[in-house]
C-alpha cells in the first residue's frame, strides 16, 4: 500500500516539528481560495500563528474564520528506472488540520504562543516588549480534526 493513515500523535508531532511553514487556506468572500505560507508554533493542543494585525489574510479570516492548514516533512525523491518520467515519484508524510482561528490578544498567552514558534525555530524562549506585543496579532487553531499520512513510508 503506498498511502498509510496515521494516527500516532507522536508520529503526528515529529511532521509537525519538521515542517518548515504551514500553508493556510481560506475562502475569499467570492469563494476564491486563497493559501498563504506561514510560520507556526504547536502543542499537543492547538496550531500558533502570527502576523501582521491587517492585510487581506486578516480581512478573510475576520469575516470566515475557517481554516485548512496544511503541513509536509520528510520529502524524499525517488523513482523506479532513472530513465521513465511517470516511475518517479516524492515520499512524505502530511498533515492537515481543519478548524477555526481564534484571535489572542491577552499578553500572557501571546508570550506563551510567541515562544512555542521560537521554540520550534530558535529552539529557546525570548522576552517580548510591549511595543511589539501591540503590532503582532496571534491567532490559534484547535487540534480538534487532524487527518495525518504517509506516502511510500
Amino acid at each position: 500500500m503506498k498511502h498509510r493513515n496515521i494516527t500516532d500523535l507522536e508520529e503526528i508531532n515529529q511532521i509537525l516539528q519538521a515542517a518548515d511553514c504551514c500553508y493556510m487556506g481560506m475562502a475569499n468572500v467570492d469563494g476564491s481560495p486563497y493559501v498563504v505560507p506561514m510560520n507556526f508554533g504547536f502543542d499537543n493542543q492547538y496550531i500558533y500563528l502570527h502576523s501582521a494585525r491587517t492585510g487581506k489574510k486578516i480581512d478573510i479570516l475576520r469575516t470566515n474564520p475557517r481554516v485548512c492548514l496544511a503541513f509536509s516533512a520528510f520529502h524524499q525523491l525517488r523513482y523506479q528506472s532513472e530513465k521513465v518520467a511517470c516511475s518517479w515519484s516524492m515520499k512524505y508524510k502530511s498533515v492537515l488540520v481543519f478548524g477555526e482561528v481564534e484571535f489572542i490578544e491577552q499578553k500572557e498567552e501571546k508570550v506563551k504562543m510567541l515562544n512555542c514558534l521560537m521554540k520550534k525555530y530558535a529552539g529557546r524562549e525570548f522576552t517580548y516588549n510591549v511595543p511589539a506585543l501591540k503590532e503582532v496579532l496571534t491567532y490559534k487553531v484547535s487540534l480538534k480534526k487532524v487527518e495525518a499520512r504517509a506516502y511510500r513510508y
